[in-house]
């Protein structure tokens, strides 16, 4: 969730008095990057947030997001930008020990109170990177949740476009051929196409020295995760990609223009261009690349803060950092009165189940301490444009793609994790202190995810392909999918043993 705002325009003035206080903001944190400020981590801290669906007894989306979070009435629990969509944020805690499990459970217990306030008031809840269900009905202005942040940021983007945003996505040719023509083109005079993506975000607070190794890693992992978790196959009665939401996050997002595309101007969804050496240097992207959408400025000068020994909120810069929507994103924040780092990887959807989200998490997290403790990292071997390949290829084609890592060449996903990944995985839980059982428990739902072949995405398109070979139209056929969906989902067992309709 963002900041609240008071109001949807601004002046030509405020915009400059905006960019001023982004640069002075940038100044005071490079003072703090040199002056060793930020807090000194003695544990590995993550942190969770996943975003829900809400829909109505015919599985279609319910606009019902006000009435969940008055009923539900926690801080856990905030609006996102589409009127069925809410966002759930677990408080930080420590990865070691059994943390995995308690994470499981409390996730568990927050959705069984969100589902049952859900429930109150004629709704439900579902954890999937898209609601298949949602149509062009529901994707225009008037389904934007009615916060003036939202309305801002919708008035800004179209203002900064110009002309209609456009989805243009093309299904890959399946191995069976069928369905390879598949195609959405589409165009939207809103950016609520962008609250069709919901997802899971997972942080990790780290010192500044070792920011740029992680964030490093983390795009490094990104193709693997996408691979290994894609949930979001379908879009608009469409079959497209195994994680659809990756170019419709792109698409419903971007103003730029096409002479402006053409003109190499950055996209605010991306992936970056090049291995960084610190965190300083993402910050400066974003204020020499992007211009502020939401230019609102605060009493606050940083750098005088930091002269009389207190700590700057930095709120102009996390405020535009918050409108460039990086697949790792750098994040400064304020925890106890002490500024801390921390990296948020967003390249996972949400769902399909509790136990399947925090497999992807402990598979990220500990690869993501392997990577880092290397001798010899894996991105001074991997090109960037291979990386940022890497995760195109994989939300494309899922498990079927394939990517390319240093000393294994071109390879399968599944293969890249069973043979070379898992292993490392499992390594760099036990560095972090993670019980066996805890670390066996998790990777081995992502095992048998490789072994079985089966991911979310998968089993969607498996379950339609299903319902349609028994006579079901598209639509129908979606509908009979969502309803064994929300069986596995409340089942938390993981989707590679959910069972498929007959053919």
């Amino acid at each position: 969730m963002g900041r609240e705002l008071a109001r949807s325009s601004f002046t030509r003035r405020e915009r400059q008095q905006y960019r001023g206080k982004v640069h002075r903001c940038l100044n005071a944190l490079a003072s703090m990057l040199r002056e060793g400020a930020f807090a000194a981590d003695t544990e590995a801290t993550t942190g969770l947030e996943v975003e829900l669906n809400l829909v109505d007894q015919q599985l279609d989306p319910a606009m019902r997001n006000l009435a969940v979070l008055d009923g539900v009435d926690s801080p856990e629990l905030q609006s996102e930008l589409g009127r069925w969509t809410v966002e759930l944020n677990l408080p930080p805690r420590p990865l070691m020990g059994e943390q995995g499990r308690y994470l499981e459970h409390h996730l568990l217990d927050m959705l069984a109170e969100i589902e049952k306030q859900a429930e109150a008031v004629g709704a439900r809840v579902l954890t999937i990177g898209i609601l298949p269900t949602v149509t062009e009905v529901h994707l225009v202005a008037d389904r934007i949740s009615p916060m003036a942040r939202y309305t801002a940021l919708n008035e800004q983007m179209l203002a900064a476009r110009g002309e209609p945003f456009r989805l243009d996505i093309d299904a890959p040719a399946r191995d069976d051929g069928e369905d390879a023509t598949e195609r959405l083109h589409m165009d939207f005079d809103s950016i609520t196409p962008e609250a069709a993506c919901t997802s899971l975000q997972l942080h990790l607070q780290v010192p500044p020295d070792a920011f740029a190794a992680h964030w490093n890693a983390a795009q490094c992992l990104a193709g693997v995760q996408v691979a290994v978790g894609a949930n979001s196959p379908l879009l608009l009665g469409r079959k497209l990609w195994a994680e659809t939401r990756v170019p419709l996050f792109l698409q419903a997002t971007d103003v730029r223009s096409e002479e402006l595309r053409n003109q190499g101007v950055r996209p605010r969804v991306w992936f970056g261009e090049r291995w960084i050496n610190s965190i300083f240097e993402l910050f400066e992207e974003n204020v020499r690349y992007f211009p502020g959408l939401l230019p609102v400025a605060e009493e606050q000068d940083p750098q005088a803060e930091l002269a009389a020994g207190r700590v700057p909120a930095l709120e102009e810069l996390r405020l535009h950092n918050g409108t460039i929507w990086r697949w790792n994103r750098p994040i400064y924040d304020i925890a106890d009165g002490m500024p801390h780092l921390r990296v948020e990887n967003r390249v996972l959807p949400a769902g399909p189940t509790v136990v399947d989200m925090i497999a992807n998490a402990m598979f990220f997290y500990g690869l993501l301490r392997m990577l880092t403790d290397q001798d010899r990292p894996v991105w001074s071997q991997l090109p960037f444009a291979a990386a940022e390949q890497n995760f195109s290829l994989a939300a494309r084609d899922g498990l079927e793609a394939t990517l390319y890592w240093p000393d294994h060449g071109w390879v399968s996903p599944d293969v890249l994790v069973l043979r070379h990944l898992l292993p490392l995985a499992a390594e760099g839980l036990a560095r972090w202190g993670v019980d066996d059982a805890i670390s066996g428990r998790y990777l081995d739902v992502i095992e048998q995810r490789c072994l079985t072949g089966r991911t979310g995405s998968n089993w969607q398109l498996r379950a339609v392909d299903a319902l349609e070979h028994r006579g079901a139209d598209r639509l129908t056929a979606i509908r009979g999918m969502l309803e064994r969906y929300l069986d596995g989902m409340t089942s938390n067992v993981p989707v590679h043993t959910w069972p498929l309709p007959p053919a």
